[in-house]
Formats: structure tokens, sequence, C-alpha cells
């Protein structure tokens, strides 16, 4: 789909001065982006609606089954119904999309027109379970089909990105979950990782939970990103600084500030 023939030559062109920037709107994110010029962004990773009423209201209560043939009970975090998921982005959404950016990765590519060759797959390593066992994006650069493997069903969760498929030990460690579309830190950090080399500035429209700005503050990209929906955006905001403010006591921990004698 080749974007809109619309020049953007004034607003945001000089906002990257070199700082690293973290800036999350609670906006449409079509009017956040029509403040930005043609290809501003380096890097879009997004997760718009796939219009299946994923929005929470649904009960998945159930047992899952261990790797070992026993069933664990997985209880239901509640989420209320928000009606944001009835149907997916229209076309203009797209357009403005690669307008703004120079590279994408769209997930949910299996509901949404195609926009090429390029697909990465996430095995959410939940096989017998009662939601999808994996999501597929589009990615713009290539034309390859990438997979990763993380577990992501509830409190059961990967150990790592690079022990996708080892369930993590100590559940005190597991993500914690504010939204029903949540997607993990870790595949953000991959993504970001294998597909942001070259990047700088990186946009998602719909944060969510946060996850893409929490693992672009953590590798050290300039971020934009958009949420709609207050209650997610200032719970969203809250898990933010809670991730950063650890990160940042991390490093006055390793490296404390040093005193005048």
């Amino acid at each position: 789909m080749k974007p809109l023939l619309k020049n953007h030559s004034k607003s945001e062109s000089n906002m990257n001065t070199g700082k690293k920037i973290s800036k999350a709107f609670n906006e449409d994110c079509m009017i956040g982006m029509a403040r930005f010029p043609d290809k501003f962004f380096d890097l879009a990773i997004v997760d718009p609606p796939y219009g299946i009423k994923e929005h929470g209201g649904k009960c998945r209560t159930g047992f899952a089954i261990q790797k070992n043939g026993s069933k664990r009970l997985v209880r239901d975090p509640g989420y209320s119904k928000k009606n944001w998921d009835n149907c997916s982005p229209l076309p203009e959404y797209f357009h403005e999309l690669f307008r703004v950016s120079k590279e994408q990765i769209i997930w949910g590519e299996n509901h949404f027109p195609s926009f090429g060759k390029g697909r990465i797959v996430w095995d959410k390593v939940n096989h017998g379970g009662d939601q999808c066992a994996c999501e597929i994006a589009f990615y713009s650069g290539n034309e390859r089909i990438d997979l990763v493997r993380y577990m992501w069903r509830g409190m059961m969760q990967g150990e790592s990105i690079t022990k996708g498929m080892r369930k993590q030990g100590n559940v005190q460690l597991n993500e914690k979950r504010i939204h029903p579309t949540q997607k993990p830190i870790a595949l953000y950090r991959w993504l970001l990782n294998k597909y942001g080399i070259g990047c700088n500035k990186i946009l998602d429209t719909h944060m969510g939970s946060q996850s893409s700005r929490i693992a672009a503050y953590h590798l050290g990209f300039s971020y934009w990103g958009w949420e709609i929906d207050k209650d997610y955006f200032q719970a969203g905001c809250k898990r933010f600084k809670e991730e950063t403010a650890q990160l940042c006591a991390f490093a006055l921990n390793a490296f404390p500030l040093a005193h005048n004698q």
C-alpha cells in the first residue's frame, strides 16, 4: 500500500536534537501523526485493533496443560469491556503510518490487507490453550519469514527471550498484565535489537500497556507513542515510570555518584 502523497514540512521536523526522547500522548494517533513530516520515524512498531473483539469483558479462567501433561488453573485478569476492537483501522490509518515512517512492523498482518512479503511470527508457546498459538506481523525491511518463541499466557511467561520455551519459575518476576492484548517487553526488545539496527526514532500508534516504550527506553531509542484510551494511558504511564525507576536505581547502584572530598 502506497502512502498518501502529502508533504508535511512543518511542525515537529526539528524535535530530535540528539538527546533520547520518550514521549507519550493521550490522543488519537491520526491527529498526532498529522503533526510530523514525511519519513520522520525510522521504524514504526504498531499493534492496532484487529477487529476481533479482544477488548476485555470475556472470562477466560480455565486450565492450561503443562509440558508434563498436568493441568494448572489460569485465572482471567478481569479486564473491563472497552469496545475498541470492534473493527480494524480504516485505510487512511495505514496511509498515514507509511507516510511518517521509513520502515514498519505491523502486528495482526493476517487481519489486514497484505502490505508485502516480510513476516515475523511470534510463537507464544500456547499450544492447547483457548487463544491463538502465534501472532503474525508484517515487516517492510525484507521478504523473509522470521520466528521468535516466547511463552505468553497469563501467569505462564517465558524465562527470557533466549529461553522463551521455558516457563519463568518465579511468578514474582512475571510482567504485570494491564491490557487484554498486551505484548511482553522482552518481545519488543527482541524486535528493536533485530530490526532497529541503524534506527533512532521509534513510533507506536497504539501503545496500550507501553511495553514498546519501556523496551525503547531500556535500549536507548528515541520514542513517540500514542494511546487514545485515558485509562490505559494512565496505567501505561504508571507502568513506564515504575520500570524506568528500577532501571535508574540499578544504574545508580552499579555506578554510584562521586562525592567531593
